[in-house]
């Protein structure tokens, strides 16, 4: 299994936001040099963001991005979701449906995936990053 690109740089602007001060707006110029990115191709996965609910974008000169729910509520599965959709990876193309047994343990694969990528919220890489930092790593 394999995310887009865009699922990464997503996950990486989210931990800026973080970083940055999470009531303070981050401006897409500053994320998309932090992340190597044009500033065209950030603002489309930042507006995704933006209609998923998990950032505000704020207009203005001081504008940019900032967090709109609690870093403790956002998990690494909203972002996913918000960045490629919630479709399954994987699809029985004989058409056999429900009964098809290679799609069930694939889903059940999926399934477990998912509910570890619910459980690890964005707060939880923040403070690891922080402790990093700390620690002069």
């Amino acid at each position: 299994m394999k995310y887009s690109q865009a699922t990464d740089y997503a996950l990486h602007a989210m931990l800026y936001l973080v970083a940055a001060a999470p009531e303070k707006p981050v401006g897409v110029q500053f994320l998309a040099e932090k992340l190597g990115v044009s500033q065209t191709y950030l603002s489309k996965m930042m507006s995704k963001l933006v209609k998923a609910g998990l950032i505000h974008s704020v207009p203005g000169a001081h504008g940019g991005y900032r967090l709109k729910r609690s870093l403790e509520e956002i998990s690494f599965l909203d972002v996913i979701h918000a960045i490629e959709g919630t479709a399954s990876f994987f699809e029985c193309s004989l058409n056999h449906g429900s009964e098809c047994l290679i799609q069930q343990v694939v889903l059940d694969a999926e399934r477990q995936m998912e509910q570890v990528l619910q459980n690890t919220k964005i707060s939880d890489i923040a403070a690891r990053l922080q402790k990093e930092d700390a620690e002069g790593k």
